[in-house]
């Protein structure tokens, strides 16, 4: 084709020979993008009829509604205006001209089209523009027409105004209307208005008033025995008052109108919508609700009838119930790095007040709940729920009103669980301000009278989990509550004073609220409830099941035991219970049962990894079988030390008694328990219980740790070489002693060597001259206080003489050493009372007794809630709270302050002294076997039972040895001289020969090793003589009873004692 022929479509030809053709897949892809481009332009076609449609709609619309304007505006009051005043919706414009029409029109203008034949559509109409009305408000409450609004629905709800005009229809139509609006969110649109308004200090929105008046009118349409007030009442609850900071945003000049509207006489009408307002407000709601109530309620409680008041404080409690535990403090809303700095000072503190179960294991902190933000001024208002003026307007309140009166019980349990930081603030001042009535109202009244915890109940368990019965647990729990409290401060001459019996002019201390017999029969019913509840079947029941005043029921357990511990303390340290009225009734408990079940469940817990391993409750193949506990079923140390009480009681029904109940139990029953328990750690160990001084083999002594003492070094050879944890105690200890001469002393030790190591040991070690113990005048041991005490070599050594006490437990070894209570105390994790305080410091002691009986201003005597501490001539204050230089002792607060003193030199002066001790004590005894005992029961464990001395027993269990036996002459007249002995010489010949001068509590068969005798020679001017060390009396053959006597008395009263012969 030539060039100058143009353009025109001519067939290419190519001359190479080659062609190209198009595959499938291009042919595919062409089609499928031809496809798509088809569809756009019909997407684009459509989209335009649509935009075009909506368009020519909108503009009609538009011409509608304008002509619908205009028709409004020639008739605004009229029937064709309303309707088209509906039919426009949320128009302002026309909203506000109908309501600035309205608000300046009379009422007969305003209700005159409900006179005519429009009434019914005039009525339906009306209501639909109250609703945009009020709409209009919640989205723009301070818009220019939202004044005329307001002033428009409120007449509109105002029956007095209907009335006035048409008469007794006019209440049917404010009915009418209220109701429509109630059905379309009224109070929901009313709570979002008056939350839309700023909150200013000074001026408040002048559409602030009219809200909050409106929000009250609805409760003056409905008859007070209506379903509908009921109904109006508790949206009016859940939604006004629960708008954060409500006081700050009502004028003032409104408070009294909005407050007088407050039905307080008929709160009761919303007892069928209860459980709704609880259900359906969220975590900050609830917590607002609480400090509206609060503050708006309080102030007039004297106008609530019987049962408004019952209603209302259940309604509190179900909140409270619902709430998690500790949001109210305001410590939990700080943030991280101010909380954590805030609660050092409580952390400190915590030792002290409350019963720490596992001292032994770190405590791993919980993941604390995530709570809402909560204002500064809302905490502020709540800090007066349990404040003093609010919990003595609710007793008032509650005074000659049973209904209240059990309302206000069930309101303070759910109070002390949702806020536990208040809980000893709160139930001292219900202690203090009724001064005993309530307690023995509680108890003669409710607890006495109700089928709880009765003596002969065959089927107990089924008695306190019946539905029936659940009206009487919050009285057994508030009881138990408030005595338990009381029980903290009071002392024994309180105690044991009548609180019936003649005051005097002297003191104003509440003596003890509850007669003896009274406590006497409490305890009993305590006990029964608290052992059904430890020995039911399904303990899977008590820890999911919700129990009486929204308590757990192993809550619930909880709380009945530490009062039942704490009348069994009192009882410890002057006995005025029977003895039978602490053991569980024998007719549902076999005690030989009990001990397998006990042994059994034991050995389940020890061999167990986790509370989950499914091999825990189990029964092992052939549990008595050493080869049973070999080393990979053995459980780490920490793993043995890590069980809390609740766990052990929802795990092991047996232990949970043992543990939290162990008097309901007799002792000796018990400690047959522990030595079971003991001789199973033995098998796990691989040591034999009946020859736990190891055995003889080719190789010599098998399984035995070697150890080398000096003479005269005896506590610091021992500190050095056992007190580092390199030799295992729970193992036989072969002893060797070196003389001055650094030369071995020759001899095996069988066990003897070991005994005379291990009294001259203890000897050393419970000095007082050593600086690590001080005596009270009862010649019992505690830590000493000083701070040279707490330093880490003195606690290295404390921690070694617990390794070591805890030997002498485990192996059965009696030591002639006696504890103050109060330091037994912290072994079982147990508080200490103030009267535990006398033996420690009579002279503080008498002088808290002073405070706390002090009849005049106690500011007077310029007391604050610090305490000096004398350390090397220098004195020192310590604060006992933060803050406590500034805060004074005063008549409400002296209590408080008498307690934090005594629990400061009885527990946190000596904590960390007791707790290195403790530490090492559990490395040879398990915390859960010690707690099977209360103090003076661990006494009589380490050092044998204060009682006369049988020596029929003694005989039975004794060995002879060289020319003697049970028949020889010597050996019958010994016997004979003996038995004239008195209580006191006895006691001198058993210390004698063994070391310690009590017998062990279940008889002399558990003296390790026993008592024996053997001939030391003819000559009758010797002296018997003894060897401590394998509990072996020396005695010439006397062949005279009046020699034999004498020499035997010379030689116990002269301290004669161990000799080489």
């Amino acid at each position: 084709m030539l060039p100058f022929l143009g353009g025109e479509h001519k067939r290419r030809i190519n001359l190479g020979g080659s062609s190209r053709v198009a595959s499938a897949s291009d042919l595919l892809d062409s089609v499928k993008a031809q496809r798509e481009a088809r569809l756009e332009r019909k997407r684009r076609q459509d989209a335009a009829v649509k935009v075009q449609a909506w368009w020519r709609g909108r503009s009609q619309t538009e011409k509608v509604k304008d002509e619908m304007r205009a028709t409004f505006r020639n008739d605004v009051m009229g029937i064709t205006g309303l309707r088209c005043l509906v039919l426009m919706g949320l128009d302002e414009d026309a909203l506000g001209l109908w309501s600035h029409t309205v608000a300046n029109a009379s009422r007969e203008q305003v209700y005159s089209l409900a006179l005519t034949q429009h009434a019914t559509s005039w009525l339906t109409l009306i209501r639909r523009v109250a609703l945009l009305l009020l709409t209009s408000v919640s989205q723009s409450p301070q818009s220019a027409h939202s004044a005329s609004h307001l002033k428009a629905l409120e007449t509109f709800l105002s029956p007095k105004t209907a009335i006035a005009v048409l008469g007794a229809k006019g209440q049917d139509v404010t009915t009418t209307i209220a109701s429509y609006l109630l059905d379309n969110r009224f109070y929901s649109l009313v709570s979002e208005a008056i939350q839309r308004l700023p909150e200013t200090k000074s001026k408040k929105p002048l559409q602030m008033s009219s809200l909050v008046l409106l929000s009250t009118a609805p409760l003056s349409i409905y008859p007070t025995s209506s379903p509908q007030f009921g109904a109006s009442l508790s949206q009016f609850l859940a939604h006004i008052f629960t708008i954060p900071q409500l006081p700050n945003r009502i004028p003032l000049d409104t408070l009294p109108s909005f407050v007088a509207r407050i039905p307080f006489t008929h709160l009761q009408a919303v007892a069928p919508y209860a459980d709704a307002i609880v259900s359906d407000t969220n975590m900050e709601a609830k917590a607002h609700f609480v400090a509206n109530t609060s503050m708006f309620f309080a102030p007039h409680y004297a106008k609530f009838t019987q049962e408004s008041m019952a209603f209302y404080l259940r309604l509190m409690a179900s909140i409270f119930s619902a709430l998690p535990p500790s949001i109210f403090d305001p410590t939990t809303h700080k943030p991280a790095k101010a909380n954590a700095q805030a609660q050092l000072p409580a952390e400190s503190l915590a030792w002290a007040y409350h019963d720490n179960e596992d001292r032994s294991v770190p405590a791993v902190a919980a993941p604390s709940p995530v709570f809402p933000k909560i204002d500064s001024k809302t905490l502020t208002r709540l800090q007066k729920v349990p404040a003093q003026q609010h919990i003595d307007a609710l007793l008032n309140a509650s005074k000659n009103r049973p209904k209240v009166q059990e309302a206000f019980v069930i309101w303070v349990l759910a109070l002390v669980a949702v806020w536990p930081e208040r809980r000893e603030q709160v139930l001292s001042l219900v202690l203090a301000a009724t001064e005993g009535r309530l307690v023995r109202e509680l108890w003669k009244l409710d607890v006495r009278m109700g089928p709880l915890g009765k003596d002969g109940d065959i089927n107990a368990a089924g008695v306190l989990f019946d539905s029936k019965n659940a009206k009487y647990w919050p009285s057994l729990l508030f009881l138990a509550e408030l005595y338990n409290q009381a029980l903290l401060t009071m002392g024994d001459d309180e105690f044991f004073a009548s609180a019936a019996g003649p005051s005097t002019a002297s003191s104003s201390a509440v003596r003890n609220p509850l007669a003896l017999d009274d406590v006497v029969a409490f305890c009993r019913q305590l006990l029964n409830v608290a052992f059904t509840l430890y020995w039911t079947e399904d303990q899977a029941l008590l820890q999911r099941g919700i129990g009486p005043a929204g308590y757990r029921w192993d809550v619930v357990r909880e709380k009945i035991t530490k009062c039942l511990v704490a009348i069994h303390a009192r009882d410890s340290r002057k006995p005025f219970i029977p003895t039978d009225r602490w053991l569980a009734n024998s007719s549902i408990l076999d005690m030989r049962s009990f001990v397998q079940a006990a042994i059994l469940e034991e050995t389940q817990l020890a061999i167990s990894d986790s509370p989950d391993d499914p091999s825990f409750l189990s029964p092992p193949s052939n549990p008595s079988h050493p080869a049973h506990y070999s080393s990979h079923h053995r459980p780490s140390p920490v793993h043995q030390k890590s069980w809390p009480r609740r766990t052990i009681a929802s795990l092991s029904p047996c232990l949970g008694v043992l543990n939290n109940i162990p008097f309901s139990i007799p002792f000796e029953v018990r400690v047959a328990i522990f030595r079971q328990f003991v001789a199973l750690d033995m098998l796990r160990n691989g040591v034999d219980s009946h020859d736990r001084h190891g055995s003889w083999g080719p190789s010599g002594w098998h399984g035995r740790a070697k150890v080398k003492v000096r003479r005269g070094m005896v506590a610091q050879d021992g500190f050095d070489r056992l007190g580092g944890g390199d030799v295992d105690l729970k193992k036989p200890v072969e002893i060797t002693f070196v003389d001055q001469w650094g030369v071995e002393e020759a001899g095996i030790d069988g066990g003897g060597v070991f005994k005379e190591f291990f009294t001259e040991l203890c000897r050393e070690v419970f000095d007082t001259d050593r600086g690590l113990w001080l005596a009270n005048k009862k010649n019992e041991l505690y830590p000493n206080p000083h701070a040279y005490a707490t330093e880490p070599h003195s606690l290295n050594w404390y921690r070694f003489i617990g390794r070591i006490l805890g030997k002498a437990l485990y192996d059965g070894i009696l030591v002639d050493v006696a504890f103050a209570g109060f330091f037994l105390a912290k072994w079982l994790g147990k508080q200490s009372f103030l009267d535990d305080l006398a033996s420690l410091d009579p002279d503080l002691y008498k002088g808290l007794i002073f405070l706390k009986h002090y009849q005049g201003n106690p500011e007077d005597l310029s007391l604050n809630f610090t305490i000096a501490v004398d350390e090397l001539g220098v004195t020192k204050n310590i604060e006992l709270v933060p803050g406590g230089t500034d805060i004074p002792v005063t008549k409400e607060n002296r209590l408080r302050y008498i307690t934090l003193v005594s629990h400061y030199r009885l527990s946190r002066q000596i904590r960390r002294q007791s707790e290195a001790f403790f530490e090492g004590l559990s490395e040879m005894i398990d915390a859960r076997w010690l707690r099977m005992f209360n103090q003076q029961e661990v006494q009589i464990l380490i050092g044998g039972v204060n009682a006369p001395i049988d020596l029929a027993d003694l005989r039975k269990y004794t060995n002879y040895g060289g020319l003697y036996d049970d028949e020889h002459p010597i050996i019958t007249a010994f016997w004979r001289v003996v038995s004239q002995f008195d209580h006191e010489q006895k006691r001198l010949l058993l210390r004698f020969v063994t070391s310690c001068s009590r017998p062990p509590l279940l008889g002399f068969k558990e003296l390790v090793p026993n008592f024996s005798i053997r001939d030391a020679g003819t000559d009758a001017n010797r002296l018997p003589t003894s060897s401590t060390c394998v509990n072996l009396l020396k005695l010439p053959l006397y062949t005279n009873e009046r020699v034999m006597k004498e020499k035997i008395l010379q030689a116990i009263t002269s301290g004669a004692g161990f000799d080489l012969s």
